[in-house]
């Protein structure tokens, strides 16, 4: 059962999931060039797309059936993060079969397995609110789930657009580079 303080919560991240799903279809169609590609190049940007899709749909789907009447968000929870465990195993061996494992989809893989955890979180979660319905802690631990998969997916759809990217590594071996590129005034 979903505690009453988290109805709202429910009720909002359902809206904004549904957004966003909506956001990612326009990207999607704006990158849909790039995304028929059968070549290597384009693997990333389907993984990223997929992945997004999938984050921001586990996050709608438990939002609307925590809004339902009676004890369901166990169940949807288990659902959901099985379906996402089997869209990420499906994603590795696609991955595998065309001999995409390497560092360029390093960064992707790390995402998926950061999602993993997520689902296996959520499915373990799921299973005790089915147990024990009582369990208040584990729809909190649900929602908390919620939140994830909503920043995964904006983090994935960030990608998938190709917004830039301001990691804390490359702005410190840039600095260096410009460093070691610059004569000493000394």
């Amino acid at each position: 059962m979903v505690p009453e303080n988290l109805h709202d919560f429910f009720i909002a991240s359902g809206g904004v999931s549904g957004a966003l799903i909506g956001l990612l279809f326009v990207a999607i169609s704006v990158s849909a060039q790039r995304l028929a590609l059968e070549e290597a190049k384009s693997q990333p940007h389907r993984i990223r797309a997929s992945a997004a899709l999938t984050a921001f749909t586990n996050a709608l789907t438990v939002s609307l059936f925590g809004l339902l009447p009676g004890e369901k968000i166990g169940w949807t929870s288990m659902t959901v993060s099985v379906v996402g465990i089997v869209f990420i195993a499906a994603t590795v061996l696609y991955l595998i079969r065309l001999r995409q494992v390497n560092l360029k989809t390093a960064r992707d893989l790390l995402f998926l397995a950061g999602l993993i955890v997520v689902f296996a979180i959520q499915l373990a979660e799921g299973t005790a609110v089915t147990a024990n319905p009582a369990d208040s802690g584990g729809v909190d631990t649900i929602a908390f789930e919620v939140v994830v998969c909503f920043l995964i997916g904006i983090a994935r759809s960030w990608e998938l657009i190709g917004g830039p990217d301001i990691a804390i590594t490359h702005e410190v071996t840039q600095l260096i580079r410009r460093h070691e590129r610059e004569p000493d005034d000394a």
